[in-house]
């Protein structure tokens, strides 16, 4: 593993990536990681809510419910109302 362009910037060789890859997805969390195979950068590792922001996702309600720190948020939502199916006209 070594630091390659840019303060953050971490690359490591495909062997490398393979026999580590926790610490590849540690160092992903402080920016991109480049994987090299034959010495030619071949893959970036980033985490999923860099790529999230980086391709424009849209955020999605179940996620931000779901993320470290929202379990005590909580939300006011209307009673679920449950009606009988109605007849089809034919």
């Amino acid at each position: 593993m070594s630091k390659g362009e840019g303060a953050m910037a971490t690359t490591f060789t495909s062997r490398e990536f393979n026999r580590d890859v926790s610490a590849a997805k540690r160092a992903a969390e402080n920016g991109p990681v480049t994987i090299t195979d034959h010495g030619r950068r071949s893959h970036v590792l980033l985490t999923a809510e860099e790529f999230d922001r980086l391709s424009g996702a849209r955020e999605r309600l179940g996620d931000r419910l779901w993320a470290r720190g929202t379990e005590g948020i909580y939300l006011d939502l209307p009673a679920r109302r449950v009606e009988v199916p109605r007849e089809d006209d034919l």
